[in-house]
């Protein structure tokens, strides 16, 4: 036996469901009795062949007469069930097909008890449409933000190589401004490679490369490319990391993840602070949790900070570009795990990583 889909339990009375056909049946059935009745009815009163004959042309004419009717009949129930909600579903295709993602349309019946096929297909359409329009304002907003974000440094550049040019530019002024302008693009250089590297993901177009690693190992080499930073703002870092936690991931990818979640809790600690990296393992999962006694967040820009661009501190924002978080969400996606953020404002933030334990893909 066929299982029902999600979608046939939220038919309850189907177009062709066996009740209607069932009544048609019936219709037919009605018609050809009192046809034949009609017609034994008048044979029956005379048997000679001029009445014969005028009983079969009058049986003709009621049948005919019957049948008409009941395809007039048919013809409208067709035109106000199936073509009135076909042309409808056609028109609000050529809509979204002309770019109109706010069109929706009307159900016939509103009621969950009469649900028919066209119903359904309206409310799943009606959602599509929803989705699109809400991918459109995405891009939309995405195409804002990349370009405010490279116009920005692009401003910045050309404003100190302009100035360079000045002449009797003391040597000291020329270095000074020549590393604004080498910081600017790298600050470009990383935007360009974190769009290219978030699209590439999003349109799965990185396979992964995966092998079998300590990932507390990999935790503290991270760890330790940031050792200038936390030494200069003197954090203390708590290291709680369990030994010989292995999984099978690809490296680089998940490099990125901790790179980002490292540069973060720096970024946004105090000096003399403090940073707590936790390693430690479940049943079947590998937990990192990254703490910091920073500044904290609300919880509006919890539910946003894994958005693409999304700056909730405008304080820090010269210091990034809103793209990190969203590439390393991407990543644990890829590996069949999750990330979550805890955090409250002016007390600190803790990014939590769950990894499969044994194969990550």
């Amino acid at each position: 036996m066929k299982k029902k889909t999600s979608r046939d339990r939220r038919i309850n009375q189907s177009i062709f469901s066996f009740r209607n056909i069932v009544l048609y049946f019936l219709m037919i059935a009605f018609v050809v009795t009192c046809s034949f009745y009609l017609f034994i009815k008048t044979n029956n009163l005379s048997m000679n062949r001029e009445n014969t004959t005028r009983g079969a042309i009058l049986t003709f004419i009621n049948v005919f007469i019957l049948c008409t009717f009941i395809s007039i009949e048919d013809a409208i129930w067709r035109k106000r069930n199936i073509k009135k909600q076909l042309v409808n579903l056609l028109d609000g295709v050529q809509k979204i097909a002309n770019g109109n993602f706010s069109v929706r349309i009307q159900k016939k019946h509103s009621m969950l008890s009469t649900c028919n096929e066209f119903d359904v297909l309206i409310e799943d359409f009606n959602r599509m449409a929803e989705e699109l329009s809400g991918i459109e304002t995405l891009r939309t907003d995405f195409i804002a933000n990349v370009s405010h974000e490279l116009k920005t440094p692009l401003a910045t550049i050309q404003n100190y190589a302009t100035v360079m040019q000045t002449p009797n530019l003391s040597e000291e002024r020329r270095i000074e401004y020549s590393s604004v302008v080498m910081k600017e693009t790298k600050k470009l250089s990383e935007l360009i490679t974190n769009i290219l590297k978030l699209n590439k993901l999003e349109n799965q177009q990185i396979y992964p490369n995966t092998k079998e690693y300590d990932l507390g190992e990999q935790l503290c080499e991270c760890l330790l490319n940031f050792e200038t930073e936390w030494e200069s703002k003197k954090i203390n870092i708590e290291n709680k990391i369990t030994d010989n936690i292995k999984i099978t991931a690809d490296y680089d990818l998940l490099n990125l993840v901790w790179n980002n979640l490292f540069s973060n809790a720096l970024k946004f600690t105090d000096v003399g602070g403090k940073v707590e990296v936790k390693l430690y393992v479940n049943a079947d999962s590998a937990i990192v949790s990254v703490s910091d006694t920073g500044c904290g967040m609300t919880k509006e820009t919890m539910n946003h900070i894994f958005e693409k661009f999304y700056q909730g501190d405008t304080s820090h924002k010269t210091k990034g570009n809103g793209l990190g978080l969203a590439l390393a969400k991407r990543v644990v996606e890829i590996c069949k795990g999750n990330i979550t953020v805890d955090s409250e404002l002016q007390k600190g933030t803790t990014f939590t990583v769950t990894l499969p334990h044994t194969n990550c893909f």
